[in-house]
């Protein structure tokens, strides 16, 4: 579910003396003791979300470096600092602008680098294929409403470029944004339609029996994933309670 891994992503102004570190990732020492490498010294930790895959290894690597860890959740923060949307967090004539992209997660966060045109995502637009909105901290409105923010973003050029958190870098912001609203919206459909040739089910059999419409030709390991995928748009369309 993490294509390649976590991208930890390690900024820095040319010159500066201190980095800012996006999603350590997890609690593996090897790959710790490479961003310490590269960051050198690190003025500060980000998170786009709590998701462990990006966090479990923030608190203890800003406490190997001597600096905080920056989260909207206050449960994954070290120090006093939060983040929160329209934040502008600067270290060292770095400036990293915070806009807040729920729906993924509740306290999924996306960062602007303005000097670069860069958008690093986290989990809300991947390098490859689609982003997973499970059901019950996914909520696929809150994230439609995100996808359409970053949008705007890049219609004004502001982001160029998308880092994500898991895969490679995305040349063409604008474009992949086309895509995954269209794929989301189109994704809806499906599932209205599955609805609508369901009326007899009942609520509690709904989700996985959408899911056996609409992902027939997924491999049924993957139907369980899916589900929680499902319920998060039955819910979305009035079909599911909150």
């Amino acid at each position: 579910m993490t294509l390649d891994g976590t991208n930890t992503w390690v900024l820095r102004e040319p010159g500066a003396r201190r980095s800012v570190v996006v999603d350590p990732g997890p609690s593996i020492l090897e790959h710790l003791d490479a961003v310490a490498e590269t960051a050198g010294e690190v003025g500060a930790v980000l998170l786009t979300h709590h998701h462990l895959d990006h966090s479990e290894a923030a608190r203890e690597f800003a406490e190997r470096m001597g600096c905080g860890v920056r989260a909207l959740d206050p449960a994954y923060r070290l120090g006093s600092e939060g983040l929160g949307d329209g934040d502008v967090v600067e270290v060292d004539g770095l400036e990293v602008h915070v806009v807040a992209t729920p729906g993924h997660t509740a306290d999924s966060l996306s960062f602007l680098l303005p000097a670069e045109g860069a958008l690093l995502t986290g989990d809300t637009v991947l390098g490859r294929g689609t982003t997973v909105v499970a059901h019950p901290d996914g909520q696929l409105g809150a994230y439609l409403d995100s996808l359409d923010r970053l949008h705007a973003l890049a219609e004004r050029a502001e982001a160029r470029t998308i880092w994500p958190g898991h895969g490679p870098v995305i040349d063409d912001a604008l474009g992949v944004l086309d895509f995954y609203i269209a794929h989301r919206r189109g994704r809806l459909a499906q599932v209205e339609a599955a609805v609508a040739g369901l009326a007899e089910v009942p609520a509690a059999d709904l989700p996985r029996r959408v899911v056996e419409v609409v992902y027939a030709d997924v491999d049924p390991v993957l139907w369980g994933a899916a589900e929680l995928s499902v319920r998060a748009q039955l819910t979305h369309l009035g079909h599911l309670g909150h």
